[in-house]
């Protein structure tokens, strides 16, 4: 990989003209080192996640190819990138036009200001790129020791599994402490009552009995393993599958990227939009001159077009920031607003509040995409954009739109960004039948698993836990279980609840 160029003179000075308006809308930042690159090492460093060096794997020259390819023939072109870290890191391409370096640190800015005050962002790594060097070092050392096919082999098998996590495990305690057995009388809870009548409104044999039947529960917690469900499936093979030192560590790399990306993934339509909302107030309002606007206004149409059939998260996003400012600007919220059942007044609806600005800095810090939607996607949004739901007509052999309903169209949205869109699974039992096999259960939402993918996901499980491993899901209203052993799959009916 190239080393980057000498950061120039004007850029700096834009730079520093840029932050300043940043700033001066209330936007508060780490401090952001840029490197100017070429095309070819924008796509080096794409490939690997925005980082100088991750360990050796072939998925990212893969993906340079897919980058490099895109960029030679035209489809695609990476303007900007930024890594959440302290300082923030941003890459400029080199042949962008001076318009466009304008864009992007306006649009940069507006970034690390969401990585450092987005509350699913708190958690995050903010060293991740000595992380990611040392991750690399560490692999790097098992492929000297135990050979580059055997450690990359497991690493295919690793990465297969790395959503099988509990993206939420930072914020929220899914465990309570467990507390020390006491084996006296007060595991028993007792009525209040007088001495001479303690033994009529607590009777001995009453209390011998609920004893009982509280060591039976424990001894029946204690067989349970795990004593709950677990979603962290990853966390539990580290604690528990027979790994060899260097395998551990493997996977425990492949974990902790996984965990540092995730509020990436939770959070891209509220980012994106936020970007896009500040890029585009800084260069309208401050930082365009008169000869920029035109071929700004090109760019940023770019940007927010959407293709058919996707989701296009900046147009999204930034739109809904949007209307989130109108609302609050004009104060259409809160109980009279919504109990008003008049559109004509509800159409002039002006308290001239001002509190926009406030309120998207607020939505800014505490939400996600999936919070962002639920409570801000609402039935006005939906109408004014003109968002629809769509989906495979067999007999067309076609995509068409199915409902322009607002609860259903909210509802399809949700759910395709609930978990990233991904099943829920959790660990049930590591030591199912008795015989140390692995039991996963598919949370089952209305929707049924990719068999497909479920099976290949099973091989993986099964070469980490190196026993069989069975998944129960529901499949077209019926309970299954999948069961692999090696590279042998079978399936029964079984009971689901």
């Amino acid at each position: 990989m190239a080393g980057p160029r000498r950061f120039p003179d004007y850029l700096r000075e834009m730079q520093e003209t840029i932050e300043g308006h940043a700033r001066g809308f209330g936007l508060d930042f780490f401090p952001i080192i840029y490197e100017v690159l070429d095309y070819k090492t924008m796509n080096e460093v794409a490939a690997y996640g925005g980082f100088p060096t991750r360990y050796p794997h072939w998925r990212f020259g893969m993906d340079y190819e897919q980058l490099a390819k895109g960029y030679e023939w035209g489809l695609q072109k990476i303007y900007e990138m930024v890594i959440n870290t302290n300082p923030a890191y941003a890459y400029l391409l080199e042949g962008n036009s001076l318009v466009d370096q304008k864009i992007v640190m306006a649009h940069v800015c507006a970034h690390v200001d969401f990585f450092k005050h987005n509350y699913y962002f708190g958690k995050t790594n903010r060293k991740m790129i000595d992380g990611m060097a040392n991750h690399a070092a560490l692999v790097r050392r098992h492929m000297e020791r135990q050979g580059q096919d055997v450690v990359e082999d497991f690493i295919d098998t690793c990465l297969s599994l790395e959503n099988l996590i509990d993206p939420m495990s930072p914020y929220i305690q899914r465990q309570r402490e467990a507390k020390a057995d006491d084996d006296t009388d007060d595991d028993v809870p007792r009525l209040r009552a007088k001495q001479y009548m303690d033994k009529f409104i607590n009777p001995p044999e009453y209390l011998e009995a609920q004893r009982k039947k509280k060591e039976e529960e424990r001894k029946k917690a204690a067989r349970r393993f795990p004593e709950e469900p677990q979603r962290d499936v990853l966390a539990f093979l580290l604690a528990h599958a027979p790994l060899q030192p260097w395998q551990r560590d493997v996977l425990e790399v492949v974990r902790n990227e996984a965990y540092y990306f995730a509020p990436q993934a939770m959070t891209k339509i509220m980012n994106e939009g936020w970007a896009t909302y500040w890029h585009s107030k800084i260069m309208t309002e401050r930082a365009a001159t008169t000869a920029e606007i035109i071929d700004y206004a090109d760019a940023c149409s770019g940007v927010l077009a959407t293709a058919p059939g996707r989701l296009n998260p900046y147009k999204l996003g930034v739109e809904l920031y949007r209307h989130i400012e109108q609302r609050w600007n004009k104060g259409q919220f809160g109980k009279e607003w919504d109990e008003c059942d008049r559109l004509d007044v509800k159409r002039d609806w002006d308290r001239r509040l001002g509190l926009g600005q406030r309120k998207i800095f607020e939505v800014r810090r505490l939400h996600n995409d999936i919070t962002f939607l639920d409570e801000f996607f609402t039935f006005d949004f939906c109408v004014e954009q003109k968002f629809y739901s769509f989906g495979w007509n067999d007999k067309a052999s076609t995509y068409e739109i199915q409902t322009r309903e607002f609860a259903k169209v909210k509802e399809q949205l949700l759910r395709s960004l609930t978990n990233r869109g991904q099943p829920f699974i959790y660990v049930e039992d590591g030591n199912h039948d008795n015989k140390a096999e692995l039991l996963l259960r598919h949370r089952h939402d209305g929707v049924d698993l990719d068999l497909g993918q479920a099976k290949d996901t099973l091989k993986a499980l099964a070469k980490v836990w190196t026993r069989p491993v069975n998944l129960l899901t529901k499949a077209d209203g019926k309970g299954k279980l999948i069961r692999c052993d090696g590279d042998a799959l079978s399936e029964k009916a079984a009971e689901y609840r």
